[in-house]
């Protein structure tokens, strides 16, 4: 059995296909959409709306972890635009999972990242994608466990919830053979990110039940330039499976 995984897509959906190619099966750990990139700010909703110049402003301030300047920022930029910025945003966020969904192999399984709007999910889901969210699935004789969404953070992203909520997503997995989550255990070598220089969210849920059940594998993303990406916690391979937006290559899980 071969599954591709992957993570942090962020409107890569020309690259799918491609990443799917030899695979049983495909697994999407969420952040489908692309608000800006660090890299190129020409791409993303921000810059299609605001401009390069624009973003790669939005992009210092955030680096510096000037949390609120950035969204004063945002403000100054939406100002100058006619329309309801929700509508204009979610226009923008469709037109995107549009893309994606179609770009989605079968069958594939996936789960929402801390930039993903869930309300839209449901209304591009077709006949061999499957979304899981606190739920599990056997793939080729194992039983793969999906906690979507990110933790609350100052950037405020869509889909960031409580921790006792994320939490409970967690107890109603249980006991895996694969846990997949868009973020990662709480743990400082995978939560860093050596580029933007700062510690992201880890799920202190995700660690104990790797401690406590010892999955074979515990798969994430979320965090795009980690310390580490992959160690052992116990008998459990821990595997951040890389920033596909940047790298366009799945983690390919066989067995």
């Amino acid at each position: 059995m071969r599954v591709h995984v992957v993570s942090d897509v962020h409107g890569r959906a020309d690259a799918l296909p491609a990443a799917a190619e030899g695979a049983d099966a495909f697994i999407c750990l969420g952040d489908l959409v692309l608000f800006l990139d660090y890299h190129d700010h020409s791409r993303g909703i921000m810059s299609d709306l605001f401009g390069a110049e624009a973003v790669r402003h939005m992009i210092e301030l955030r680096t510096a972890q000037r949390f609120d300047d950035a969204r004063d920022w945002s403000r100054t930029l939406w100002a100058g635009v006619e329309g309801d910025r929700a509508t204009i945003m979610e226009a923008a966020i469709r037109r995107q999972y549009a893309a994606m969904f179609a770009a989605f192999p079968t069958p594939t399984y996936l789960t929402y990242g801390n930039v993903d709007l869930p309300h839209l999910y449901p209304e591009y889901l077709r006949d061999g994608l499957t979304l899981l969210d606190g739920q599990t699935v056997e793939i080729g004789g194992l039983r793969f466990g999906f906690v979507g969404g990110g933790l609350r953070t100052p950037m405020r992203t869509p889909y960031e919830i409580d921790d006792d909520e994320f939490a409970t997503k967690v107890a109603a997995v249980g006991a895996v053979d694969v846990l997949c989550c868009h973020i990662p255990p709480h743990v400082p070598e995978l939560v860093y990110d050596v580029e933007a220089g700062r510690f992201e969210r880890g799920s202190e849920a995700i660690l104990e039940a790797i401690q406590e059940t010892q999955p074979k594998y515990a798969l994430f993303g979320h965090v795009h330039q980690p310390l580490v990406d992959s160690l052992y916690i116990g008998a459990t391979r821990c595997v951040n499976v890389g920033h596909f937006n940047a790298h366009g290559t799945p983690f390919v899980l066989e067995w």
